[in-house]
């Protein structure tokens, strides 16, 4: 299966947008120092995170890595069939992006980035561009936008809890 956009790998630029699509931008603040950061960053990179949210997760390998087919089942109903594009593990930074394949009901693709800055805080940043791909993405409109606002905001209240992070801002 192909992607079902032309721009793959584009959001390892994090403000980059190919024309015609949405983007999506969301950071969180996890907490502080290295044991929050190693946390996180396993959490996002063995699909831990997606599985805390109540997503079901079917990925060809336990660990993130280009190539890997990744499904992800909202509700129990919804099927987004994806593959993971790029990864990153660098001493203050780790993640991964995916874009979407055929049957996703958005095409496009959204990155998950956990970095540790210099003083020390550890982030999140869910960075995405994206269009509606299914009858019923087109029909939801802005609440299936706002759908994907919340996605992003939940991924990082679920991996500050994960990492030991912070308490709720």
């Amino acid at each position: 299966m192909s992607f079902t956009y032309d721009d793959v790998g584009a959001t390892r630029e994090q403000h980059h947008c190919p024309p015609g699509f949405r983007p999506l931008h969301v950071r969180t603040r996890l907490g502080e120092g290295e044991p929050v950061f190693r946390r996180a960053a396993e959490a996002v990179l063995t699909w831990e995170m997606h599985r805390a949210m109540g997503v079901g997760i079917e990925a060809g390998a336990e660990r993130a890595a280009p190539g890997v087919d990744v499904t992800v089942t909202l509700a129990g109903m919804i099927k987004a069939p994806c593959r993971v594009v790029w990864t990153l593990e660098e001493p203050r930074r780790a993640g991964w992006a995916y874009g979407t394949l055929p049957g996703h009901p958005e095409s496009g693709e959204e990155a998950f980035v956990v970095d540790r800055t210099g003083d020390g805080t550890v982030w999140l940043t869910v960075h995405a561009f994206s269009r509606p791909a299914t009858w019923y993405a087109k029909a939801g409109g802005p609440a299936a936008r706002a759908f994907q606002h919340a996605y992003a905001r939940r991924c990082g209240t679920v991996l500050r809890r994960l990492s030991g992070g912070d308490e709720e801002d």
